[in-house]
């Protein structure tokens, strides 16, 4: 399959710039794939409009009408969502800020990438994400803290890794200065991550990632 025919579907939740850092670094020829769509689960976020002004194809996939009585239908939605992608049989989707956890029947039908505000195996898991992440980290003391892009999968923060950066944990650093360096570290290597594996350079056996040099 031609590089130029990769397909990517993004996820998102909130304010598109995981969407927008990527769609820069593909039109700057470092990402060899594509945007064929864009899926939030709220429809009155910055990143549907970032999309539609991006030219790119949107929908909407709200987590409300698979709610009952307070409960939410995770299968369900799944379900849903990879009847929404199927048509067009993204070769890997992308969590941009994707705040619903994607249950086996969307996991098991497509290639899902991720990206943690730490370094795991560290600082993942139930209840570790967004600020609760980095108020944890300063909590505990350590010296590095970081980005992770990995695989998705059924439990949370689990799947094989693909690429890690390491960023420094400051003295004065509060929740919101981590979150910003970790951010720059995120934004560095999460297209990086995607174009790996839209070269064919990424093998998973087991939980780990095998990463092959690119051929000049």
């Amino acid at each position: 399959m031609p590089q130029a025919d990769f397909r990517l579907a993004v996820l998102l939740s909130g304010s598109g710039t995981t969407m927008v850092n990527l769609q820069k670094h593909i039109d700057a020829g470092l990402v060899p794939a594509r945007i064929a769509m864009v899926v939030s689960s709220r429809g009155d976020v910055a990143g549907v409009a970032r999309a539609k002004e991006l030219g790119l194809p949107v929908e909407v996939l709200q987590r409300k009408p698979f709610t009952r009585n307070g409960v939410f239908d995770a299968d369900a939605y799944a379900i849903a969502l990879r009847d929404l992608l199927a048509p067009l049989q993204p070769d890997l989707v992308i969590m941009a800020g994707f705040m619903t956890r994607l249950a086996a029947p969307f996991l098991n039908a497509f290639r899902t990438l991720n990206v943690h505000p730490a370094l795991l195996p560290s600082f993942g898991g139930p209840g570790f994400f967004g600020h609760h992440v980095h108020e944890a980290v300063l909590q505990s003391g350590v010296k590095l803290s970081g980005a992770t892009v990995h695989f998705a999968d059924s439990e949370y923060d689990r799947g094989p890794i693909v690429c890690q950066e390491a960023v420094p944990v400051l003295d004065d650093d509060t929740p919101d200065s981590l979150a910003a360096r970790v951010q720059e570290a995120e934004r560095r290597i999460y297209p990086k991550a995607v174009a790996l594996v839209a070269k064919g350079l990424v093998t998973v056996e087991g939980n780990r990632t095998r990463i092959a040099a690119e051929r000049p």
